[in-house]
């Protein structure tokens, strides 16, 4: 657990081939199932406090209490995600926490000298931002609201790891 931001709930990779990505954690290490959105409508997006049209594929899993995030950026908007690959990596671009008082939480980080690299929402109760803390590849801290909808979903995303038998490896949803 972090001192500082409390536990880290996700292990966000960003890749360039989801597909490939979603057979590795699945066929190679045995992680599932996998909720996988093709388009994930991601509202009022921002990158560096300007608005950039994203679009990006996400796909979602848990081992334990760990949920594990595969991204796939479908265009070249600006976004950490494209300056990740841009810089030639690819993987480990994130570690998240969680939270329920996102509001308090954000103004406590900006306040402690935490800039926002990029922000936005997915549904109600799914606000994120993703603060420009990379020393190293895979450093960027990302404080994720877990209220409402977004909460409930990833409850579930655990509950059906929790049990998964190896079938049905890749649940493919709507946006």
């Amino acid at each position: 657990m972090s001192r500082l931001f409390g536990a880290i709930r996700q292990n966000g990779y960003v890749v360039r081939d989801i597909e490939l990505a979603l057979r590795h954690w699945t066929e190679v290490l045995g992680v599932g199932p996998f909720f996988y959105f093709e388009r994930v409508p991601i509202e009022d997006f921002r990158y560096r406090n300007a608005p950039s049209p994203l679009e990006v594929s996400i796909a979602l899993a848990n081992s334990g209490p760990l949920q594990i995030e595969l991204i796939q950026q479908r265009n070249d908007a600006p976004s950490m995600y494209r300056d990740f690959l841009a810089a030639g990596r690819e993987g480990l671009q994130h570690v998240a926490c969680w939270t329920g008082t996102f509001d308090a939480e954000l103004e406590r980080l900006t306040s402690a000298g935490y800039a926002v690299g990029q922000s936005g929402h997915i549904g109600e109760g799914g606000r994120f931002v993703y603060f420009e803390t990379e020393a190293h590849p895979g450093t960027v801290l990302e404080l994720s609201e877990i209220s409402g909808e977004k909460g409930r979903f990833f409850r579930h995303v655990e509950k059906a790891a929790s049990h998964w038998d190896g079938t049905n490896p890749i649940r493919r949803l709507g946006s």
